[in-house]
């Protein structure tokens, strides 16, 4: 039985740089480093209640909250929040312009 060789195997690195040179898997990553600099966005008070849950087209970034009451106050401090949000978005290139906070999607993000 002759011996045979197995030369033609991609490295982990070049398997690992062809992925990343794919924009949607860039954008998602990018997307996801910046949900978790949420909880150091938000009050005291809300830190827990809420997760981001997605990104609309345009920079609006939806917020999953735990009840509509939370929904409500962090919809009243929206401005302050975008503020806040935008230098962590920015080192990410990316843009949050709005917020919309829904407490139907918590379901889905505990």
């Amino acid at each position: 039985m002759s011996k045979v060789l197995y030369t033609d195997f991609e490295g982990v690195d070049d398997v690992i740089g062809s992925m990343m040179d794919n924009p949607n898997l860039k954008k998602a990553i990018a997307r996801t480093n910046m949900y978790k600099f949420w909880d150091s966005i938000l009050p005291e008070k809300f830190k827990g209640k809420s997760k981001p849950f997605s990104m609309l087209p345009g920079g609006v970034m939806t917020i999953a909250c735990q009840n509509p009451v939370v929904a409500q106050e962090l919809n009243l401090n929206k401005i302050m929040l975008i503020k806040k949000f935008e230098p962590y978005a920015k080192s990410l290139k990316m843009r949050v312009v709005d917020m919309k906070f829904d407490f139907r999607k918590w379901e889905a993000v505990k």
